[in-house]
């Protein structure tokens, strides 16, 4: 059977996210911030650069072969800069496999995503779309020392038949979104964002309140006496319903919350050749997780009296989180992949162990990330989130800061102790590199969420503490990120050449 996308992707010209996140659009240009629709995004593990984006882009390009009536004999994949350097370990080819097969991250059933590589190497072929078409899927290649001049996350698709040559390069720019090159040479760039048409329609209409930096959000905030999740709302509400911006809000918050109990439940070892195991199971129960008699000699981990308790289950929360992004398995971008454990972590402490959690917890979550939707958005639109651009300050650094900026809302902070709360997180993530022991998304990136977590709740106490007067403003401490990242050497973003990826010997 004929597989046909429901709504297939398209180019778009004018304002998109894809545009904004890439640099193509002039933020403070757009018509609308990024939205809660962008920044948090349901897909498989375990990146959202290198796994989501690059099976967008080859959902596309099947997608276009189809329209054009091209039936490939073969089906050739190439993957450049940093996409060829960990392209294995971030399992890129068979994210290439699952686009081509016409699957979407957010809906593609766990079974496939764990047999579609045996099943395509023992026949050799690839069904596009779900089969009208199996040409020879040839091995993709990995070309980590080249890379495009627009941008590092490149991926060409070359399909051939009876001396006819079709050929695609798409951009994978951080957080799942994708740029298409319009251009039949890529030396000489000319990028069109790959969307679908109600996206871009939604981001063409524009927002009441506008922002492209954290002063004129607060600016915003003290002339309409607004919270920041109060104008997220707002600028979300122009566009959608109220009704679809909770079910929305809604389902990150109950996706997050399965992803943590999955990982919690889920024994085994990792994939890939470092044999990870899981730890998130054994934490678990040892903090009574499963029963009220935990393990003999681990009667610390779950006493009332311990003080720091709360940043145990913390610690569990983005473990869980992370190994199941790890495993392949379904979890929320937020902003990435590599960083999905840490809001959750947060958003858990925020429920379970605190009076606003417990007092309100579906208006409190839809709190917490309305106002983590806006830091990110001035992240993602004026630096970048995207390790393999400017290593892990923009990954785990951001979503410590969106971490720390939700739970600061959701503590009835002001917007000045938000701003103060997500700045002081973006700070103390400054120089953090990209160096994935083998390439995998595993050491040191699942500790590295548990650790961020824990980071933020630390920054959104201390914020509160003031009154939100404070040197440092937010929008300094984004724009000294971007120019960290630009000066790190290329080996520290994601190439797995540098740092622990070399240090650490490979067992």
């Amino acid at each position: 059977m004929v597989f046909e996308p429901l709504i297939p992707p398209v180019h778009v010209d004018g304002p998109s996210p894809a545009g904004m996140i890439s640099g193509l659009i002039d933020v403070k240009e757009s018509a609308r911030p990024l939205s809660v629709f962008d920044m948090f995004r349901v897909g498989i593990g375990p990146s959202s650069s290198h796994t989501v984006g690059p099976m967008r882009a080859a959902y596309a390009f099947a997608q276009d072969l189809f329209e054009q009536g091209f039936e490939p004999a073969s089906v050739r994949v190439e993957l450049f800069g940093s996409l060829g350097a960990t392209g294995r370990g971030h399992s890129t080819d068979r994210a290439v496999l699952l686009g081509l097969e016409g699957f979407a991250p957010d809906t593609v059933p766990a079974d496939v995503v764990s047999s579609i590589s045996q099943r395509v190497e023992d026949s050799g072929r690839v069904r596009l779309l779900g089969g009208w078409c199996e040409p020879v899927m040839e091995p993709v290649v990995m070309t980590p020392f080249t890379v495009l001049p627009y941008h590092v996350n490149a991926l060409t698709f070359t399909a051939r038949a009876a001396g006819r040559e079709l050929s695609r390069t798409y951009y994978s720019v951080g957080g799942g979104f994708v740029m298409e090159e319009m251009s039949p040479d890529p030396q000489s760039p000319n990028v069109r964002a790959l969307a679908t048409s109600s996206a871009a329609e939604v981001h063409s209409t524009p927002a009441p309140f506008p922002f492209a930096s954290a002063a004129a959000l607060l600016q915003i905030c003290a002339r309409e006496g607004l919270s920041i999740s109060q104008v997220v709302r707002a600028n979300e509400e122009a566009a959608r319903s109220r009704e679809e911006v909770d079910a929305y809000l809604d389902l990150i918050g109950a996706t997050m919350a399965e992803c943590v109990d999955a990982g919690c439940r889920t024994e085994g070892v990792l994939p890939g050749s470092l044999r990870v195991a899981r730890r998130a199971p054994s934490l678990f129960r040892s903090l009574g997780g499963r029963s009220n008699s935990p393990a003999q000699g681990d009667a610390w981990a779950c006493s009332q009296d311990d003080p720091l308790r709360a940043m145990d289950w913390v610690n569990l929360y983005a473990l869980a989180v992370n190994e199941e992004n790890a495993a392949g398995h379904r979890v929320v971008t937020a902003p990435t992949n590599g960083a999905a454990g840490v809001i959750p972590a947060v958003l858990g402490y925020l429920l379970h162990f605190t009076p606003e959690g417990e007092a309100d917890p579906v208006g409190v979550t839809r709190k917490f990330l309305l106002a983590a939707t806006a830091i990110g958005s001035l992240i993602k639109t004026n630096a970048s989130i995207a390790g393999a651009e400017v290593g892990c300050q923009g990954e785990v650094g951001s979503a410590s800061a969106m971490a720390a900026g939700g739970l600061a809302e959701a503590f009835g902070g002001s917007a000045s102790q938000v701003e103060n709360a997500a700045e002081i997180a973006m700070e103390h993530s400054l120089g953090l590199t990209c160096d994935p022991v083998a390439g995998l998304v595993q050491i040191p990136c699942i500790e590295r969420n548990a650790i961020a977590a824990v980071k933020a709740i630390n920054a959104a106490r201390m914020a509160m503490w003031g009154d939100g007067r404070h040197t440092v403003p937010l929008d300094a401490a984004i724009e000294t990120m971007r120019q960290t990242g630009l000066d790190m050497k290329s080996k520290y973003k994601e190439t797995s050449a540098g740092g622990l990826a070399v240090n650490v010997v490979e067992c």
